[in-house]
């Protein structure tokens, strides 16, 4: 998911504690992937109510949100809006490849392979239930959300080039691309994560990213990065056969413009101006607000515990933290009012 920047993009490694008083917007889609890749069982299949509905998203918003809210963090979700009309055969791409990988999920349980679990997190997908439900939760838990006009990444970095927030919340490259000024990975994964497939634990810490400082590092312009992504292959479009990102970095500082790489190429890229022009002006909206509210300590207990199944002393429990971390960061003088 998202334009794979790894190879070349700095990252700064940081305490979670770092963040206390920063306001992050959080790229929701992306995150409520991670929580239902991640949360699951041994044998891969995610975590279910009584009635057979996935709850991993609602485990991750719980439990690791709360998480947040205890180091002083102020998250704000931003939600998906309607896709670009050239992301259509992105989608269908991956819903075949998710159905594949659930087939062949389905296949290594019965065999008792290892490899079920690399096959579950493959066939990870968020459905509209698992949309409302997510929101629904975090209303409860005094969480605001917003609703993106499309991409919710690149509403997230307006909101940070706005001032509306400090940082984008997401795993993915692509908030640079948008032109966010900052944004951090791992924020919602942080701490001791196994590997998948082996007994062996690694630490998870959060990573910074500065837009100005990946442009300075590669000395290139945004319009540059924006076309080094394109020949990569991106959410949009799947990029050139065997161009990778650090090919894409020597052709864009080659050349002038895009037309002369591919001329060099001797290749096509099928919607390039409608794509570029989509990460240089996104659809992006100031009808928000955003608001942190109490936490409705019945309804969390009542929507867990009795509609999804979720034990009743475990969420008395993360309630209690909830409630204490709210309470002491709407205290801290360096904050704005929590409420």
């Amino acid at each position: 998911m998202g334009v794979d920047l790894s190879d070349l993009v700095k990252t700064r490694e940081i305490e979670l504690k770092e963040l206390n008083g920063k306001i992050i917007a959080i790229d929701a889609f992306n995150t409520l992937y991670q929580f239902l890749s991640i949360i699951r069982q041994q044998d891969g299949s995610p975590l279910t109510d009584d009635r057979g509905n996935v709850t991993s998203h609602l485990s991750g918003i719980i439990y690791r949100v709360t998480n947040l809210i205890e180091e002083g963090i102020k998250p704000v979700f931003v939600f998906d809006g309607k896709p670009p009309v050239f992301k259509a055969e992105t989608i269908k791409a991956r819903v075949e490849v998710r159905e594949a990988a659930k087939q062949m999920y389905e296949a290594a349980k019965a065999a008792g392979s290892a490899d079920a679990y690399k096959y579950a997190m493959a066939s990870t997908s968020i459905n509209a239930q698992i949309v409302q439900d997510s929101k629904e939760l975090l209303g409860y838990m005094g969480i605001p959300y917003i609703l993106a006009p499309s991409e919710g990444e690149a509403q997230a970095s307006y909101m940070v080039k706005k001032g509306s927030a400090d940082y984008v919340g997401s795993q993915d490259y692509d908030s640079l691309l948008f032109g966010a000024p900052k944004f951090v990975r791992n924020i919602a994964i942080t701490g001791k994560r196994k590997v998948p497939r082996k007994n062996i634990y690694v630490d998870v810490k959060p990573e910074v990213i500065e837009f100005q400082e990946v442009l300075d590092q590669l000395e290139i312009t945004r319009s540059q990065l924006i076309d080094l992504a394109i020949l990569v292959g991106t959410d949009y479009n799947p990029g050139i056969y065997k161009v990778g990102p650090k090919t894409a970095l020597k052709l864009v500082k080659k050349h002038d413009n895009m037309e002369s790489i591919l001329t060099e190429l001797g290749q096509t890229i099928e919607n390039y101006e409608e794509i570029k022009e989509f990460f240089m002006n996104p659809p992006i909206t100031d009808d928000y607000i955003i608001k942190w509210g109490k936490p409705e300590t019945g309804k969390i207990k009542e929507f867990l515990c009795e509609e999804h199944s979720f034990s009743a002393d475990r969420v008395d429990k993360v309630i209690e933290r909830l409630n204490k971390a709210v309470t002491e960061t709407s205290k801290q003088k360096t904050l704005s009012s929590w409420f």
